[in-house]
């Protein structure tokens, strides 16, 4: 257990010393919520779908949640590169209890980032409907910083570098997040998109953060919290079995 809290609170500081990395990390957000919550605003409204910036928070808000997740994962390699990791499983301490300590940080400073959005996003307009559905999408929002931080931590054990980095950006992550109806509504959708959206685990959890900030619900409460925390089981047996293979 101390292993876990070791990890966890490692993974935290290492978050907050980077003033940098905690500075830049916001400001793909931001971009989006100004750029596109107010550029695309009248053409929603026109189009009678109320406030875009409204709608496109919460996709932000997942948004920031699924790149600090997956970087959070991904730093294994970074570890596996300079020789920490190897120090780390050296350590007469169980594999899965390394894993299960990584993965809680990194999903815990994934929270962080998504709820620092989240405030953003009420500064510059953004209106929950009200205070006690804040809870609910801060649930959604740790399941998603746990399913992609287990998601990040499975694909870094099977890789051996960074080259291998922009593939997974461009082929996985992307679409995850483009698909996802983090930026357009998923009613009205071809068929083939609407397959794709509904195999697309982050669409449930957008889906949620918006049923919970927001009131409006593509799937429904129940179908987002059983997908989310199905996929979430799935990959952190995936992450801790990948993990506990890796060669040192």
């Amino acid at each position: 257990m101390s292993t876990i809290y070791i990890l966890w609170l490692r993974q935290i500081k290492r978050y907050f010393r980077s003033k940098a990395r905690l500075i830049g990390s916001l400001g793909q957000p931001v971009l989006f919520l100004v750029a596109l919550g107010f550029g695309f605003g009248p053409v929603f409204e026109k189009a009678g779908g109320g406030s875009y910036l409204q709608f496109l928070a919460p996709g932000i808000i997942a948004m920031s949640i699924l790149f600090t997740a997956i970087f959070a994962g991904m730093e294994i390699i970074w570890d596996k590169q300079f020789g920490f990791l190897k120090e780390t499983l050296a350590a007469p301490v169980s594999r899965l209890s390394i894993m299960i300590g990584r993965t809680l940080g990194g999903s815990t400073v994934a929270l962080i980032q998504g709820i620092l959005v989240l405030i953003i996003a009420s500064a510059i307009g953004f209106r929950p409907v009200g205070l006690a559905a804040v809870p609910l999408a801060l649930v959604f929002m740790f399941l998603i910083a746990l399913l992609f931080t287990a998601f990040g931590t499975a694909i870094a054990s099977v890789l051996e570098d960074m080259q291998g980095f922009q593939l997974i950006m461009n082929f996985l992550v992307m679409p995850i997040f483009f698909l996802s109806g983090a930026m357009f509504p998923l009613s009205g959708l071809p068929k083939a998109l609407t397959i794709v959206a509904a195999l697309d685990p982050l669409s449930y959890g957008v889906d949620g953060i918006r049923a919970s900030l927001v009131g409006l619900s593509h799937f429904g409460y129940f179908l987002d919290f059983s997908i989310l925390g199905g996929v979430v089981i799935l990959l952190m047996l995936l992450g801790s079995y990948l993990f506990s293979k890796i060669q040192i």
